[in-house]
């Protein structure tokens, strides 16, 4: 399997996730948590966060199967929800709203889900599944998970250290990468699924 490493792959499945999951940009709602309050366990979060993604990674074309849907129709709807959410992170606006009751441990509701796994980042998967090697793209969510659990242990230092323009500047950064990646799944796909109508 890991004869099957390749680096470009790598980077590639790791920008797309980290640009999904927004490390940087999640930090002030960690803080917000904390500061009213809420316990957040990192090593716990990151280890959860890891499961549900390797658990859909591998189950989820399955379950898409059972719809009688194929990866790259999915692919498709995945990146239709991908260029949204990165309309969001540019723009500063909501379109999906989250509205989980949130208890006093904070660690699993909201912040493995929906704040690092949730519906864009699963879908993501999927999408550039299509795209890489499984290798690749595992590598990517053990790299994106080790800086979860970084930035959770250390939220008020780094909200500190890069400071609300930096943090500002990177979402708006990632969201224009992930807007040209959702343009490219649209079109890799959208043309492999005419390749198979006809």
């Amino acid at each position: 399997m890991l004869g099957l490493f390749n680096l470009r792959e790598f980077l590639s499945s790791f920008v797309v996730l980290f640009a999904i999951i927004d490390v940087v940009g999640n930090t002030p709602i960690v803080i917000s948590l904390l500061d009213s309050g809420k316990k957040i366990k990192p090593l716990q979060a990151s280890i959860m966060s890891f499961l549900m993604f390797v658990v859909f990674f591998y189950a989820g074309e399955a379950f898409l199967n059972l719809f009688h849907v194929d990866l790259s129709s999915f692919a498709v709807a995945g990146s239709i929800i991908v260029f949204i959410l990165s309309l969001e992170m540019i723009l500063n606006i909501h379109i999906f709203n989250d509205s989980a009751e949130i208890s006093k441990d904070a660690t699993f509701t909201p912040v493995v889900f929906p704040l690092i796994v949730g519906a864009g980042s699963l879908t993501t998967l999927l999408s550039i599944r299509s795209q890489y090697q499984d290798i690749n793209i595992l590598l990517a969510i053990v790299a994106n998970v080790i800086l979860v659990y970084i930035m959770l242990k250390l939220a008020r230092r780094v909200e500190k250290f890069l400071g609300p323009s930096t943090i500002y500047i990177t979402q708006k950064m990632f969201g224009i990468i992930l807007l040209a990646i959702s343009v490219k799944l649209f079109i890799t796909n959208l043309s492999t699924l005419i390749k198979t109508l006809g």
